[in-house]
């Protein structure tokens, strides 16, 4: 009588696994998917943005006319803690370029921000102003110091892309913050 109920128990658990699996799979074909989706969703920056330069006690710079394929990804502002400013971007090769601003002292910010880089000691000029270059093992950065306020062009892009995302910041009043471009 007992290897007939051990018979039977395996015989019902081989039959419910084929119907649990008959189940997952109309579940599959019948629910929508899109392989080809692009899963890294653009972001509207603009409230955030307007947001911040109105509570930031420095003039917070956010690009204008950075030309099509560049994609907004991610934005935030923390008004404590050094009042920092974060708007990250996926290039138009696909590679990570963040601006980050903060009144946090910079030898503690820029190696956060930046993953631990470090300063070259050069300088690149961009639109007229000499950004220190920093090099790290996982992004480098372009560092601007300005009174009260440090703002670093992070991320994975080639210098390059990161010199472009610098030239193309721009700072306004939080009334002209309207004008920040929408995601695409």
């Amino acid at each position: 009588m007992a290897s007939k109920r051990g018979k039977q128990t395996v015989r019902d658990m081989i039959l419910s696994m084929l119907v649990i699996t008959a189940v997952a799979g109309v579940v599959y074909i019948f629910i929508p998917h899109d392989d080809k989706a692009d899963p890294i969703k653009a972001v509207d920056y603009r409230v955030e943005l307007a947001t911040a330069r109105r509570a930031a006690p420095y003039p917070v710079a956010a690009p204008a006319g950075l030309p099509d394929g560049w994609k907004p990804t991610s934005v935030s502002y923390e008004g404590q803690n050094g009042a920092g400013w974060h708007l990250g971007f996926l290039d138009p090769d696909d590679k990570y370029v963040a601006v980050e601003q903060s009144t946090t002292p910079a030898q503690k910010y820029i190696p956060e921000v930046s993953q631990d880089a470090e300063n070259t000691g050069r300088t690149r000029d961009v639109s007229g102003q000499a950004w220190e270059v920093w090099k790290g093992p996982k992004y480098d950065a372009l560092v601007l110091h300005a009174e009260g306020v440090t703002t670093v062009v992070t991320g994975s892009a080639p210098a390059d892309r990161l010199a472009e995302m610098a030239a193309s910041l721009k700072t306004a009043s939080a009334d002209d913050a309207a004008g920040a471009p929408a995601a695409s």
